[in-house]
């Protein structure tokens, strides 16, 4: 696609696809404690279906990537597609935990190419402001589903059984299939296509310390949303007793925050720069994390600070995400499946890591909650003072 391609008709295309393994992630939310009851297991334990969700969602884009360069984006898309929907099945018949942990892996793997994907068709397609425009309306789409997911997981509990929700998931995912085979036009035409050895082209694009740093920076403000949507569940239903309705509603509230931080990110962008939305976004994301964490040193868990503090950190979320994944898929208009494969790689599974650390060291108050949220702040800037002052490595020719 050129850069004369109408936006909508690609981020429709891209949001589709990443709006799958986006709802995967948090759908059970709400259904936690009846799961919980119908596998025999502590409710804590659920936690570590998002970790084994996101380790192999993030680890399958290292393979996904590479494979997007050398074949084209379409193939690796339906073959994922095809393994995630394998995976919903084996998560609807699992007779235990086990199996439905099994379940959940095979989906990771399988929707992993969405997930690579997401960020590669948009560097294909745009460049400079059209593509920190485009990065910042996928960024809604990617925060969007993962928590408007538990509002339908949660009502499908109540009216059903936990497992409609993952026959919705299995159905959400069939139509996109067919969508894909039918609508969606290849973005990388054979004369672009990489053959280059796979480390070779992951050494060339991480041997980059821009990307380093925005590749940080991301890393930790997707772990602390991952993180709160595991351990807010928790909190939110087992911790204060509230309704699966009441929970997956509350899990809505922060949406509006991150799609104003995305909004911001755009016209502050071309008012300013890049670089003005990145230290006002790590600014705004201290400040929620702090309003998460300062409440909770007393040992005292309150909708409204856990909320609150959420929205204002997913604000500033919204205003990093579009800039800095801009900032790290720049250079490499070449190797775009590549880069695209380590951002979301990298930032699934370090969520998937910080996930299952947190059910392991079982996350059950706001305080410990507000302090992970304010390591990722800090860590975040860090990556961003990595990007400082640093020489941009143009990309390399196609080779044959």
């Amino acid at each position: 696609m050129s850069a004369t391609t109408p936006i909508s008709k690609i981020l429709l295309m891209v949001i589709i696809l990443a709006a799958v393994g986006q709802m995967t992630q948090t759908m059970y939310i709400p259904s936690m404690a009846l799961m919980a009851e119908d596998f025999q297991v502590s409710p804590a334990m659920l936690q570590a279906v998002m970790a084994c969700y996101l380790i192999p969602y993030g680890l399958s884009q290292f393979v996904y990537g590479p494979l997007s360069d050398r074949f084209g984006r379409k193939p690796i898309i339906l073959m994922g597609l095809a393994i995630y929907l394998v995976g919903t099945v084996v998560t609807l018949a699992a007779p235990s935990f086990h199996w439905f942990l099994v379940g959940s892996v095979i989906q990771g793997a399988g929707i992993g190419s969405g997930g690579a994907m997401a960020r590669t068709l948009t560097r294909d397609c745009f460049e400079g402001s059209r593509l920190h425009r485009a990065n910042s309306l996928v960024s809604v789409g990617l925060i969007f589903s993962p928590l408007i997911a538990p509002v339908l997981g949660g009502y499908l509990s109540v009216y059903f059984q936990w497992q409609a929700s993952y026959v919705f998931l299995f159905v959400l995912a069939a139509v996109v299939f067919l969508i894909m085979s039918v609508s969606f036009q290849e973005t990388l035409p054979p004369e672009a296509r990489r053959n280059d050895s796979v480390l070779k082209s992951y050494h060339y694009v991480m041997s980059n310390r821009k990307f380093q740093g925005y590749l940080i920076c991301l890393i930790a403000v997707f772990s602390g949303i991952a993180v709160f949507e595991a351990a807010a569940g928790v909190l939110l239903g087992s911790t204060l007793g509230l309704s699966a309705t009441t929970v997956s509603l509350l899990f809505v509230l922060p949406l509006p925050g991150f799609m104003l931080g995305s909004w911001l990110s755009t016209v502050i962008e071309r008012r300013l720069s890049a670089g003005a939305v990145l230290i006002v976004g790590s600014v705004i994301l201290m400040i929620g994390a702090l309003v998460v964490f300062v409440p909770g040193y007393d040992g005292s868990v309150t909708v409204e600070s856990l909320i609150g503090g959420a929205s204002v950190y997913f604000m500033g979320a919204g205003l990093l995400f579009p800039a800095a994944t801009t900032g790290a898929l720049s250079p490499f208009p070449r190797h775009a499946g590549t880069a695209g494969a380590v951002l979301g790689g990298v930032q699934n599974m370090a969520a998937g890591f910080f996930t299952l650390l947190a059910a392991k060291m079982n996350v059950n108050d706001q305080f410990s909650l507000g302090a992970i949220l304010l390591t990722m702040a800090v860590l975040s800037g860090l990556g961003l003072l990595l990007c400082r002052n640093r020489t941009v490595v143009p990309d390399l020719p196609v080779t044959a």
